[in-house]
C-alpha cells in the first residue's frame, strides 16, 4: 500500500481536530516530526490502494501487545473479530461470543494502535433482529470499544441494515461467501461462490457497496469467483481464501504466527512457529524452577 501520509492530492489533507484529542502528545521536535510522519489509517486510504491497484494487509488482534505489535509492524487494518470466540475464549466456533465480551478486547486494541484502522465484528445475534438493533450495537462498539469501524456477515439481505448503520455515522465492513456465524445454516465450512453460484456473490457486494459499505470481505471463495466481485465493486475488497485478486488480505493473527495448533485452513500462510517458541520457553523456566537455577543472584535483590 502506498504511503497513506501523503492522501490523494483531490482529497483534503487531515488537519488536527477541531474540539481537540484528549490529553496533549509530549511535543515532538519539529526536525523529528519531519522525519516520523504520523497518519492515521482512514478508510478513504483503503479506497485509494484500490483505486491505484496496491494492496494491503489486516490481521486479527484481541489484546494490547497484539495490537501494539502488528500497528508498528505497519499493518493497515486490524480486526477485533468475533474469532476471538474460539481463539480467545475457548469456544469451539464464533457463535457464542457476545458483545459484553467483545468490547474490552476492542478497547484494548484501540488505545494501543496508533495507526492502524480498528474494525470490530458484530458478533451473532446483535444485529440481526431490525437496523435499529445493528445501529444500537455499532453505536456500542464505536462509542464503548472505541472502534472505528464494524464489520457484519451477510448479503444483500442486510443492505437496508448496512444503509441504516451508516446513515447513523457508522463505517461498515461487509463480509460475504462464508460466513462462520451461519456454519450451521450453510451446512459447516464449505466454500461458497462456486459455479453459478458465483452471480449471488456478485450480487451481494453490490448490494452491500450500494448501501454504503466501504469495504467488502470475501472467506472461502474460488479465487475466480473473488476476482469477478472486485471487478464488480468500486469499493475495496479483503480476501481470506479467496485468491490475491483482492486489495486487501486478512488472516488470523494466531494462524499467521503458528501459535494455534493442529489442522490449518488451506488458506493460512505460517509465518512464525510461537507455539514452539512459547512451549520452549515455558519447558526452560520450568526446568530452571525446578532445578534451582532461577532466580539466581542477578535476579534478586
Amino acid at each position: 500500500m502506498a504511503s497513506t501520509s501523503s492522501p490523494d492530492p483531490s482529497t483534503s489533507a487531515e488537519v488536527p481536530a477541531p474540539y481537540g484529542n484528549g490529553p496533549s502528545a509530549a511535543a515532538v521536535p519539529p526536525s523529528e516530526s519531519a522525519r516520523k510522519p504520523v497518519s492515521r489509517i482512514r478508510t478513504h486510504h483503503l479506497q485509494q490502494a484500490k483505486t491505484s491497484g496496491e494492496h494491503f494487509a489486516m490481521l486479527t488482534a484481541y489484546d494490547q501487545y497484539t495490537a501494539e505489535i502488528f500497528d508498528q509492524a505497519g499493518t493497515e487494518v486490524l480486526l477485533v473479530g468475533d474469532s476471538a470466540s474460539n481463539n480467545v475464549f475457548g469456544n469451539e466456533t464464533s457463535i457464542p461470543v457476545t458483545v459484553d465480551e467483545l468490547l474490552p478486547l476492542c478497547r484494548a486494541v484501540a488505545r494501543s494502535a496508533k495507526r492502524a484502522l480498528v474494525v470490530a465484528d458484530l458478533p451473532f445475534g446483535s444485529y440481526e433482529v431490525s437496523p435499529q438493533q445493528a445501529v444500537a450495537t455499532g453505536v456500542r462498539f464505536l462509542k464503548e470499544g472505541l472502534a472505528h469501524a464494524v464489520k457484519l456477515e451477510g448479503g444483500k439481505f442486510y443492505a437496508d441494515t448496512v444503509r441504516a448503520m451508516v446513515q447513523a455515522g457508522i463505517p461498515v465492513m461487509g463480509h460475504i461467501g462464508f460466513t462462520p456465524q451461519s456454519e450451521h445454516s450453510l451446512g459447516g465450512y464449505r466454500v461458497q461462490g462456486r459455479g453459478d453460484d458465483a452471480a449471488r456473490l456478485v450480487e451481494d457486494a453490490a448490494a452491500l457497496a450500494d448501501a454504503g459499505a466501504f469495504c467488502v470481505l470475501m472467506e472461502m471463495v474460488p479465487a475466480e469467483t473473488a476476482k469477478a466481485v472486485d471487478a464488480a465493486v468500486s469499493v475495496p475488497t479483503i480476501g481470506i481464501g479467496a485468491g490475491n485478486a483482492t486489495t486487501g488480505q486478512v488472516l488470523v493473527w494466531q494462524d499467521m504466527a503458528g501459535l494455534r495448533g493442529g489442522r490449518m485452513a488451506r488458506f493460512v500462510k505460517q509465518y512464525a512457529d510461537l507455539r514452539t517458541v512459547l512451549s520452549d520457553a515455558a519447558k526452560a523456566y520450568g526446568d530452571d524452577v525446578r532445578s534451582g537455577q532461577f532466580p539466581g543472584p542477578e535476579h534478586s535483590f
